[in-house]
Parts: C-alpha cells; sequence; structure tokens
C-alpha cells in the first residue's frame, strides 16, 4: 500500500512529517530486529520519507521511564504506524500504559494512525484473538479492544484479511475465520455492533474532518451486521454510514464506474502470454490435484480448471474499455496467492518459478515489509 502512505503522509507532514512505527505487535518474535530494519528501508526507498521507532516490545519489562519515553514518542508524532504480529499480544502489552489516550489525542489533532493487519485489529471495541482460534484451537471468542474508532462513533470489531484464501480447499475468509465461526463470532457482538471487514491490498481510509470513509486498493471494505452487509470498492461514502449500524443491514454493494482505457491498451499487455502462464501453473498444481480420488476425477477436475482459466482470459480480452491493471488482477493474484503459499510452505523453488513466470508476462512483484505488490511494467 505504498501509494497510500504517500498520501497520507504527505497530507500531516506540513510542516514537519514526524512519522513513527510501533513494534509491539512483534515484540515477541525473535527476528523483531529484522522487522524494523526492513520497515524502515521501505519507508525510506518506496514512501520516501523517514519513519523513527517508539520501541515498547513488553509493558511488564519496560521501566517507568522506558514507558515514558514511549509515550512521549506517541505525542510528539503525527503519523503513527504498526502493523502485522499478534493482537492480543500487542494488546496485553499496550492496555493500561495511556496509550490509548494518546492515540485518541492523535486522532484529534489532526493527526494520522495507520494500523494494518493486526494492529488493525486492535482498533475496535472488540478485537478477534486470531492465533489463539486458529492456530491454538481455542473456542471462538472477543477480547477487548483500544475501541479508538468508538471516538469517532464506529462501534465495530474490525476484521483485516477479510477475502483470504489461502486455505484453498477450506475457507479462511474473515481474517482465517471462516464463515461458520464469523457467525458464531457475531452473534456475541451487541446488537450495536457492526464488523468492519477490510480486504487484503486494501485501505479503508477514514477522514475526521471531511467526515468521510474512502476505499482505495485492490480489494473492498465490507460492514457486516446479522448476516446481511454493505460493500464498498475504490470509492468514497459518508462517515455516517458507519456511525449507524443500522445502514448495514441491507445488502447492497457500492462500485465506482470503471474509467475508460485508451483504444487498444489490452494490446500493450500481453493477455494470452498471462493465460498460458497459468495454464502452466496448474502443472504445479498437479501435486495437489493427485490427492484427489481416481485418475477420472483429477482428470475432470483438471479439465474444468484449465477451462475456467481459458475462460477468464477471453473475459479480460473482451474487457478493452476497462484498465488493464483492473483485466488482469484476478489473474495476477492467484499466481500471487500460490506464491506465497509456496514461500509460507519453504517451496521456494516452486515460489521463484511462479515469480519468473510473473515477469515473463509483465508483472514485475515487490515483496515489502506491508506485504507482496505488483505493477505492469509494460502497461
Amino acid at each position: 500500500m505504498t501509494s497510500v502512505h504517500k498520501q497520507l503522509t504527505a497530507r500531516v507532514g506540513q510542516p514537519r512529517l514526524n512519522a513513527i512505527f510501533l513494534d509491539t505487535p512483534f515484540g515477541f518474535q525473535p527476528n523483531a530486529d529484522e522487522i524494523v530494519a526492513r520497515t524502515v528501508t521501505y519507508f525510506r526507498q518506496h514512501v520516501g520519507c523517514e519513519i523513527g521507532l517508539a520501541s515498547f516490545r513488553h509493558g511488564g519489562q519496560a521501566t517507568p521511564l522506558e514507558t515514558e519515553r514511549f509515550l512521549a514518542r506517541l505525542s510528539e508524532a503525527n503519523y503513527v504506524f504498526a502493523g502485522p504480529g499478534s493482537p492480543t499480544y500487542a494488546l496485553r502489552h499496550w492496555r493500561n500504559t495511556g496509550m490509548r489516550d494518546r492515540l485518541a489525542e492523535k486522532v484529534d489533532q489532526g493527526g494520522c494512525v495507520a494500523f494494518a493487519s493486526a494492529a488493525a485489529i486492535g482498533l475496535g471495541a472488540y478485537a478477534l484473538p486470531v492465533y489463539e482460534i486458529y492456530k491454538v484451537g481455542e473456542d471462538p471468542s472477543w477480547t477487548a479492544g483500544l475501541d479508538l474508532l468508538g471516538q469517532i462513533g464506529v462501534r465495530c470489531a474490525v476484521i483485516p484479511h477479510y477475502n483470504n484464501h489461502e486455505g484453498g480447499t477450506y475457507d479462511t475468509r474473515f481474517c482465517y475465520m471462516g464463515e461458520e465461526r464469523l457467525r458464531r463470532l457475531e452473534a456475541m457482538l451487541p446488537d450495536d455492533r457492526l464488523i468492519l471487514g477490510i480486504d487484503e491490498y486494501t485501505a479503508c481510509i477514514i477522514d475526521v474532518e471531511a467526515q468521510s470513509v474512502s476505499v482505495r486498493g485492490r480489494g473492498e471494505v465490507t460492514a457486516r451486521r446479522h448476516g446481511s452487509q454493505r460493500v464498498w470498492t475504490r470509492t468514497t461514502f459518508p462517515l455516517s454510514m458507519l456511525q449507524d449500524p443500522s445502514q448495514a443491514s441491507a445488502t447492497t454493494t457500492s462500485r465506482p464506474v470503471p474509467p475508460p482505457a485508451a483504444s487498444g491498451a489490452l494490446d500493450r499487455f500481453n493477455v494470452d502470454g498471462l493465460v498460458a502462464a497459468i495454464l502452466e501453473m496448474e502443472s504445479v498444481l498437479q501435486v495437489r490435484i493427485a490427492d484427489l480420488g481416481g485418475t477420472g476425477e483429477r482428470d475432470r477436475v483438471r479439465a474444468e480448471m484449465r477451462h475456467l482459466i481459458v475462460r477468464l482470459g477471453e473475459l479480460a480480452r473482451d474487457r478493452g474499455r476497462q484498465e488493464v491493471r483492473e483485466c488482469v488482477a484476478p489473474l495476477v493474484d492467484v499466481l500471487l496467492s500460490m506464491r506465497g503459499a509456496a514461500r509460507r510452505e519453504q517451496r521456494f523453488r516452486e515460489a521463484d518459478r511462479l515469480r519468473t513466470i510473473l515477469a515473463d508476462c509483465g508483472v514485475e512483484v515487490q515483496d515489502t515489509p506491508a506485504g507482496t505488490e505488483w505493477s505492469l511494467v509494460n502497461a
């Protein structure tokens, strides 16, 4: 989300930007220093600004002086960023420090609080214990969040990674909870609370002064209540729609009208090459398909998959009036999802092969502390 960071730092950076990075969410990780170094480098090289560290990795081990220094850095900054890690770990060590009050003052004074992934979960009144449920096997439940959004009238639980599909054969949407567990969690919320879902590679920018919400990036922002929802994609809407949970009771979708592209825009991108690349990727998936039943079943699944991929390519070519990136994004996302799974499972040769396939089709992939980003080099 480089462009979002650039936009927000430019907005609050006059006359001087004072950006800080909080390391609490990943403070328990052995590679915490490495994460800090990568993040500082990312902001310097890609966002074009310096970001300092406001370190507070363990509340129980911090001296009173270290705690006060941390809070002072929060008070002085006008851009506060925090990201991946464990939401419950961060909340446990932030609680009873005065940190929430400092962030609230930041919002009141026109500063920016840019929280992503695990840190974003903590912004609502109710926070999701992701690892405890998904990895440890605890029953679905909520824990107390910072409720920073409650200060501006948005009474909610924030769920990032809302469209996650890493599970492949099982449901990992809704930050790895899946639909069944999300329904159970939703039933535990008070009637006047909603779920604010944010897709991956997507920003939900709340402008308190303008009383507006902007959605930027690849995916959608969803307001869900009692199983009904509203969905917004790359648009701006009034903040009141999140402040009034009843407005999330009708299942509707708000999407922008795609701008017309220059004639022949698709010709500048090798759509056929991209489809061919995904067909090659399918051969990598053959190992997974082999886990199915007999030969006939494997052949049927394989044939259907190839048919759907070719059809996606035809649709991308037919949609000549839309932007190239919008046309090819679903296809690129499939490859990036498979590459991400391969990297997590340490199948690095397969991950490198997928990256090479993308490069051959004119897609440049960049791995950043904020996630994997891509761009078209020939479009």
